[in-house]
């Protein structure tokens, strides 16, 4: 990586812990909203449902917006956004008459960030210079995994230490956190994501290319893949051990963050040597094997394992697919990486909603919902085998007999 762009490249590091800090900072607070608000659960289940619609919309609106207002102003008013709703979660339920209303619309703020930050972050590392994309592209992904981790960790040693009812405290400081990578970015270089003098995909042009599809369906479930498990790892925890709701969370969802940054982490430094390719499809048959591990054997301990082993399993397969995606279409430009990033994110709320649905139709069984679940890296690994090299070779040839002209 040149020199001038380090800088660049860190603050991207910084602005997936950003993310990372908007997108689980409320949740640990949720039951605190309930008793000290009077909120009742089904309201409180909407905090999640409009936080990630606003990034779903962010993130497809953001194909008309970005490259016209520049990816300085853009980035820097994910910040400010991300900064504000933080803020504003700390005085707003006090000041409407409605407290649901402000903590609502204190979400809605910090949610525009975060789809923002989902859209922008990845292409920008990528235009930087670099000897290996792959490496880098995993290494930023990591960072979400370290700073969901932190938010978790930091945040109940502070609650321990405190009390939960100062958590305004916290709210502020983590939001300093957001003001000072905007302001890092008023400074730092940024590269076009297409060269001078060349001319990107126009939007037409990359939704009429099969590649992209295949793509689009690998984002949408690798997304799925992670958020299937990760987001009932608590309860397989408390279920299935019996532990405290604080127990579950640090031997669920904070392992499964764990594994899945470290295999980040272990790409991004050895993606030199490794090939991109048979990482992913290896990773997706250990997810295939966690999946059936945690729905088919009977021993709530070794189900607990499976799900921190499909943190590790699922760990390549967000960045692989940009990486891929980059690969494939390199001038598919901010209109491929935002719908990229709106796959993903429906992956990320489709899966756990397949889960839920099939458990409650199944009794309330978790083990058989996750079993349905099992789809999602089954279809990621034939999304591997088509858009891979040989894969590939043989659809080129295929297409050159059957549809001449046609452009992959």
């Amino acid at each position: 990586m040149k020199n001038k762009y380090n800088r660049t490249v860190t603050a991207c590091f910084v602005g997936y812990i950003v993310q990372a800090v908007v997108n689980n900072f409320a949740p640990l607070l949720f039951l605190f909203f309930l008793k000290s608000y009077q909120i009742p659960l089904s309201q409180i289940t909407l905090l999640v449902t409009f936080n990630f619609g606003i990034q779903l919309l962010v993130d497809l609106l953001s194909v008309g917006f970005v490259d016209r207002i520049g990816y300085r102003a853009c980035m820097i008013a994910a910040h400010i956004f991300s900064a504000a709703g933080l803020v504003m979660l700390t005085f707003l339920p006090e000041l409407l008459p409605v407290p649901f209303a402000g903590i609502l619309i204190s979400v809605m703020t910090y949610a525009v960030g975060g789809g923002l930050l989902e859209v922008l972050v990845s292409p920008v590392v990528e235009a930087c210079p670099s000897d290996n994309k792959e490496k880098a592209m995993s290494m930023l992904h990591s960072f979400y995994c370290w700073g969901y981790a932190g938010v978790v960790l930091i945040s109940t040693v502070f609650f321990q230490a405190a009390g939960i009812e100062n958590w305004k405290i916290l709210a502020l400081l983590w939001a300093v956190l957001p003001v000072c990578n905007a302001i890092i970015f008023t400074r730092v270089p940024f590269v076009p994501l297409i060269e001078d003098g060349e001319q990107g995909l126009k939007l037409k042009e990359l939704l009429g290319r099969r590649i992209f599809w295949i793509l689009m369906v690998m984002m949408v479930c690798a997304g799925a893949s992670e958020q299937a498990v990760s987001q009932w790892a608590s309860t397989f925890a408390e279920k299935g051990l019996g532990i405290t709701k604080a127990a579950g969370d640090l031997a669920g969802p904070m392992a499964f963050a764990v594994l899945m940054g470290l295999s980040r982490t272990f790409y991004g430094k050895y993606g030199d040597k490794i090939d991109l390719e048979r990482f992913m499809a290896g990773s997706s048959i250990l997810c295939i094997l966690s999946y059936l591990g945690i729905s088919l054997v009977p021993v709530p301990q070794f189900s607990l394992i499976a799900c921190a082993v499909c943190g590790l399993s699922v760990g390549i397969m967000w960045p692989g697919a940009f990486s891929r995606a980059s690969a494939a279409l390199p001038k598919g430009g901010t209109a491929m990486f935002a719908l990229l990033a709106l796959g993903g994110d429906v992956g990320c709320t489709g899966g756990p909603t397949l889960v839920g649905m099939v458990s409650g139709a199944a009794g309330d069984n978790l083990k058989t919902g996750v079993l349905a679940g099992v789809i999602f890296p089954l279809i990621l690994l034939a999304g591997i085998a088509v858009s891979g090299k040989a894969g590939r070779k043989r659809y080129i040839n295929w297409l050159k007999n059957k549809k001449p002209g046609y452009q992959l």
